[in-house]
């Protein structure tokens, strides 16, 4: 593979909503410390590009004049979009630049840079096109699938969510749609927010099973993602064959995150991108990933270059900082996950060959 472009600005730092929220801006910064700190920028399959903010007229290819300027208002006096998304002075420009990283990223390889490309931010899944909520302003994932429908006239995009969290937002934006195939590997949703993405929530209309949502039960590990790989997502790719992939999700799958119950490891955070770099190959696509996602500050850093050295297939050992529970591999675990991966995959043999 070709050099992996990875889209970064110190701008990302200013998505921050704020003392004792479990999203603060830092997450970025301390990225890149532990990047440079491992070696990993001296790497030459590995750049930073400092990446741009994207115009107002991109956020309007999903969202509507009348939600952007109530952030742009709701941000001058503190009004929260939701519970957990409360809004801070600069946070609309701050938005701007998490789009405008996954945007870059999608150019980066358009333009035949790469093959692969990361954005840094990215993953912004629970925003719709006139509200936002599960820290989410505004949804980088459907505003570069809608530029490749809109300006590029690509009739067959992926999106692949490996976000603990349902991708609601995504998901009822491509909803009637055949243009995009939307996986969601995520925890079960009647254990997790947003409470929605089970299995018979497959799409309608034109879309009708191309919503593909395949729960992990609590504690899914990496032998559960593994199978949910095998049996539904390459069989789903081949059929499929898309033009371009967009992946999102960060390392909130991890067993340590503060705000989830999986149990995914560093390895199996390695495999979500190796997993990408495999879809493209099938597929002989191009691809952009794009992370944002995880809790645990003490893992985010370690967990974000797990992905990227998978996509990227660079040999590089990372240690866990954190001991792996003695729960990790219990193959009652795997078990439940079997069970899930059946009714999926009996759900959607009716519109696949699964």
């Amino acid at each position: 593979m070709n050099v992996v472009g990875i889209m970064y600005s110190e701008d990302l730092t200013k998505y921050d909503f704020g003392e004792g929220h479990p999203f603060r801006g830092k997450r970025f910064s301390d990225f890149l410390i532990t990047f440079k700190q491992l070696g990993l920028d001296e790497l030459p399959r590995l750049k930073i590009i400092q990446s741009s903010p994207c115009s107002f007229e991109d956020l309007l290819l999903v969202h509507n004049e009348e939600y952007l300027e109530m952030i742009r208002q709701g941000e001058k006096r503190y009004e929260p979009l939701s519970l957990d998304t409360p809004l801070r002075p600069g946070m609309f420009e701050a938005a701007k630049h998490v789009v405008g990283a996954s945007l870059n990223a999608l150019k980066y390889i358009l333009e035949g840079n790469a093959a692969a490309a990361v954005g840094l931010g990215g993953g912004m899944h629970h925003a719709f096109p006139n509200s936002g909520g599960g820290f989410c302003i505004v949804n980088d994932v459907a505003i570069c699938a809608e530029y490749l429908r809109k300006k590029e006239k690509i009739k067959r995009i992926l999106i692949l969510d490996t976000d603990a969290h349902y991708g609601d937002g995504t998901a009822n934006i491509f909803f009637e749609t055949s243009e995009v195939l939307f996986i969601s590997i995520h925890q079960n949703p009647s254990t997790l927010y947003p409470g929605t993405g089970y299995i018979r929530e497959v799409g309608r209309g034109d879309g009708e099973g191309y919503n593909v949502n395949i729960p992990m039960p609590v504690y899914g590990n990496d032998s559960c993602y593994e199978l949910a790989y095998s049996e539904i997502v390459l069989p789903l790719v081949k059929e499929f064959k898309p033009e371009i992939i967009i992946r999102n999700g960060g390392s909130d799958p991890h067993f340590s995150d503060k705000l989830t119950d999986l149990g995914v490891s560093l390895n199996g955070l390695r495999r979500m991108g190796e997993i990408h770099r495999e879809i493209m190959q099938i597929s002989g696509s191009k691809g952009i990933t794009l992370i944002g996602s995880g809790y645990n500050p003490i893992i985010l850093p370690y967990g974000w270059i797990s992905i990227i050295l998978g996509l990227s297939d660079i040999e590089f050992s990372l240690e866990e900082p954190i001991p792996l529970p003695t729960w990790i591999n219990d193959e009652s675990i795997l078990i439940q996950a079997k069970n899930f991966v059946k009714e999926v995959k009996n759900v959607h043999s009716a519109y696949w060959s699964l």
